[in-house]
């Protein structure tokens, strides 16, 4: 048992314990009670409570995150390398790849042409890291957008 000090005082019965908390107006917690025997405190509930909290604040993982590259309809061959290879660093670090083809005016209606120009990106790509396709090219607004994630096989 844990004084609300933090000093150790020593192996108590549920009892004791329970009556030591009373007298000093505090709340017994179970820290863990994985221990053998279980480690238990003496404090208030409520600053345990908030002091716990702010302990899991700190701890929020960020989730993969969804990185994005831009194409254009007309784009030049070395600038689809350039973009393959930012891809490329952005899968290697674990994060999802959301590919997006822009079209304006008139290219919207060569879609076959700009759904060629998206292959030949994936295929660079593919040179550069092994990829799966998690969601399959879809025009979404005037852009045709597709996801990839580095393949694990």
């Amino acid at each position: 048992m844990i004084d609300p000090d933090g000093n150790n005082l020593g192996i108590f019965s549920l009892s004791q314990a329970l009556k030591l908390a009373q007298e000093k107006g505090l709340d017994l917690v179970l820290v863990t009670e994985k221990a053998n025997p279980p480690i238990c405190r003496i404090v208030e509930y409520g600053k345990f409570l908030y002091q716990q909290q702010k302990k899991g604040k700190g701890k929020k993982h960020k989730g993969l995150e969804v990185k994005g590259i831009r194409l254009r309809f007309n784009i030049s061959p070395h600038d689809l390398e350039i973009r393959a290879k930012t891809a490329e660093k952005f899968l290697r670090k674990g994060h999802k790849v959301k590919i997006e083809l822009l079209l304006y005016g008139r290219e919207q209606a060569l879609q076959a042409y700009a759904k060629s120009r998206i292959d030949l990106f994936l295929e660079m790509l593919q040179k550069l890291i092994p990829i799966k396709i998690e969601s399959q090219l879809k025009k979404e607004g005037r852009n045709l957008v597709m996801v990839i994630t580095k393949d694990k096989g």
